[in-house]
């Protein structure tokens, strides 16, 4: 049996490659989804908003042209000049992808029962809590 971390990194390259396959024809990446899902979800979102919930997925150079495209596209708009909101076309475009990626998560956890699916999530998390709580007390032990 390969290593969890194999699988984490080509689970995400999966994900990420089917998505972007999916997701061009609207213009879009995984990542300028996820940044239109940030400012869909935050009516108050700026640009700071999307890169600390994205901070995870992406680094700032990333997360900077992501925003960039998804305003050049009309995706999203400027009401002032801190914060970010769709438009009124980006909400009804991104309307339609929310069916596409509907279908993806459908095609994605095809044979998976949601318990199985919870689990991994709880195993994952938990992992992730244990390694970073274990590098932050470690730290604290270097200061």
């Amino acid at each position: 049996m390969k290593p969890i971390g194999y699988w984490l990194n080509r689970t995400d390259k999966a994900l990420t490659g089917y998505m972007n396959a999916m997701l061009s024809e609207f213009g879009l990446t995984r990542l300028a989804w996820q940044v239109l899902n940030v400012i869909e979800d935050n009516p108050q979102a700026g640009d700071t908003d999307v890169r600390t919930v994205l901070a995870a997925n992406a680094g700032v150079a990333d997360l900077t042209a992501a925003i960039e495209t998804v305003l050049a596209d009309g995706w999203a708009t400027r009401p002032e000049p801190t914060r970010l909101a769709l438009t009124d076309d980006g909400r009804a475009r991104l309307a339609k992808v929310a069916e596409r990626v509907d279908a993806f998560r459908d095609l994605s956890t095809t044979g998976i029962t949601r318990e199985e699916y919870h689990t991994a999530v709880t195993v994952l998390e938990r992992m992730t809590h244990n390694l970073t709580h274990n590098l932050e007390a470690g730290s604290e032990h270097h200061d």
